[in-house]
């Protein structure tokens, strides 16, 4: 590491609280909401089972959507809390309207992923929380991977709790996260006596330490670094303006889709499921385009090119365009590199025609 390097990374001042009530601001604006947001001084993980504490208990009854691993994960923690959980496993083929108002029957909270990063799959979020609203059901979002890619209207929506992080379509740092909480579950998790206080995943104690103070003071040991480096990302992306980044995300979800189709592979998640985050593809068949991928350096994880995780590795792999990655020059790269692992560079050109095409007609 150079001097210079070290310089920017050692011997920071003190966080200051105005930079804290500014990154709540961007926060706020880049959830669309006007209630109050909850910092983290963890990934997201770490807040979403803080989440998953502080809203259930026994007595609860839960519904949680599953659409992979990591609903599958929240559910786990529901499940420690003493609520009664129900799973419903959407998968990546979606879920309707209908079914879902069914399965909301006799439930108090609802809990779903948007965006889900391990394979792609996307939800028809609006409609369902839509749903959940009219049945007066406390919504909570995992919204990590979504936010920045697709809007998060956590007002327009009535999302009660949506948790994000900065390190998918953010193009930020993995170590500090944030949640948008609405008065409604704010009731629920403190009218909750299994919330946890006094404790890393209590989010009472940064209401208590600091939203409900004169804001001067912050509360504990804040990870500098990974604060300023979230404040940082979000002024980057008002500075392109939160719509432009969306839209660069939806343009390379269709480029990425039509570049697979061009190279003769097939999408993964079903049609109008599919996450502005990543594009989910079906691995080939066996023969050399599988052997060609599967290859030693073609998928790498967390690059663009990426497998899939634990079970879902045999299935499919991952185009991640998200974030910085979300550019046309990037996914360009990444289709001359997957058409030589499938042995198809004849037809490279052909695949960069149409994801050029795609890029600019997608709005």
């Amino acid at each position: 590491m150079s001097a210079l390097d070290a310089g920017a990374l050692l011997d920071q001042p003190l966080l200051q609280p105005s930079e804290v009530v500014e990154l709540e601001g961007l926060l706020a604006q880049t959830l669309r909401t006007g209630g109050s947001v909850v910092l983290c001084q963890a990934e997201a993980v770490t807040l979403l089972e803080a989440v998953a504490s502080g809203v259930a208990g026994p007595g609860n009854r839960v519904l949680n959507v599953v659409t992979g691993p990591y609903g599958a994960l929240f559910g786990g923690w529901l499940r420690r809390t003493g609520a009664e959980v129900f799973d419903l496993v959407a998968g990546h083929h979606g879920l309707s309207e209908g079914s879902f108002r069914k399965s909301l029957a006799g439930m108090d909270t609802v809990a779903l992923t948007q965006a889900e990063a391990a394979t792609g799959a996307d939800l028809e979020l609006a409609g369902l929380l839509r749903v959940a609203g009219e049945l007066g059901v406390l919504t909570v979002v995992d919204a990590v991977a979504a936010i920045g890619a697709e809007p998060i209207a956590v007002d327009d929506w009535g999302i009660d709790v949506a948790v994000i992080g900065g390190q998918k379509a953010l193009a930020g740092p993995a170590g500090v996260s944030a949640a948008a909480i609405s008065e409604r579950a704010w009731r629920r998790i403190e009218n909750n006596p299994a919330a946890p206080r006094s404790s890393t995943l209590s989010v009472l104690d940064w209401a208590d330490g600091w939203l409900r103070t004169d804001r001067s003071r912050i509360p504990g040991t804040p990870s500098v670094l990974e604060t300023r480096a979230l404040l940082a990302a979000l002024r980057r992306v008002h500075a392109e303006g939160l719509d432009a980044v969306e839209r660069r995300h939806r343009r390379a979800r269709a480029a990425t889709l039509a570049a697979v189709g061009a190279l003769g592979l097939r999408p993964w998640a079903a049609e109008g499921r599919r996450a502005a985050i990543c594009t989910s593809v079906a691995l080939p068949e066996a023969g050399p385009g599988l052997a060609g991928v599967l290859q030693p350096g073609v998928l790498e994880p967390g690059a663009l090119l990426a497998p899939g995780d634990g079970p879902l590795a045999g299935e499919l792999f991952r185009v991640n365009h998200y974030g910085r990655a979300a550019e046309l020059g990037m996914l360009l790269a990444g289709i001359d590199r997957l058409a030589e692992a499938l042995g198809v560079p004849g037809e490279r050109e052909a695949a960069r025609q149409a994801a050029g095409t795609a890029w600019e007609e997608t709005a």
